[in-house]
């Protein structure tokens, strides 16, 4: 994974208004200071990789209903060491997730950036995950299945999704699609 080209995206990212800009400085700065920043092994927190997927039409947003953190997000996790991008990484993601075969990137540059507290667990203390999403589309009619990490898979309409989580960053996401 390159470091270096994950901050010049960052530095070329407009952030929609000041708190993700705020969050956008503090990833610059992490990613800048590890070397190590793309590894779970880095116990005060690391680099992970989302995608938020909404269906051609923009009107409804694929959301999974997270088993360990037991609320609804876009689906996304931790970077392995055979992805060659952050991208690649959240379409792989995407497809463990969701079963979606025919998911896209809508574009290869960032959509959103959020940095969020993971709490402790067993083998864990508490950390950080510093999370870069990117914008796909699939089609709602394609077959989903809900992987282990989850209890639920749906698409939600997207003036729905804030019903089911309330979050800045959902909110962000949101306006963001609706913005399109």
């Amino acid at each position: 994974m390159d470091r270096g080209a994950l901050l010049e995206e960052l530095g070329l990212y407009v952030a929609l208004g000041a708190a993700e800009e705020e969050m956008r400085g503090r990833m610059h700065a992490f990613v800048e200071e590890h070397e190590d920043c793309f590894r779970r092994s880095l116990l005060i927190g690391h680099i992970t990789s989302s995608c938020w997927i909404v269906d051609p039409q923009r009107g409804r947003a694929l959301l999974t209903w997270h088993k360990r953190l037991n609320r609804w997000l876009q689906m996304g996790g931790h970077v392995e060491l055979d992805d060659a991008t952050l991208l690649d990484a959240a379409l792989r993601e995407a497809r463990e997730e969701s079963g979606l075969e025919r998911v896209r990137p809508v574009s290869r540059a960032i959509f959103d950036v959020d940095i969020h507290p993971i709490p402790a667990r067993k083998d864990e203390p508490e950390h950080f995950h510093y999370d870069v999403r990117f914008l796909f589309e699939a089609d709602p009619s394609e077959a989903l299945i809900v992987s282990a990490e989850s209890r639920a898979v749906a698409w939600v309409a997207l003036h729905e999704v804030i019903e089911r989580n309330p979050d800045a960053s959902m909110r962000r996401m949101v306006a963001k699609t609706a913005a399109r």
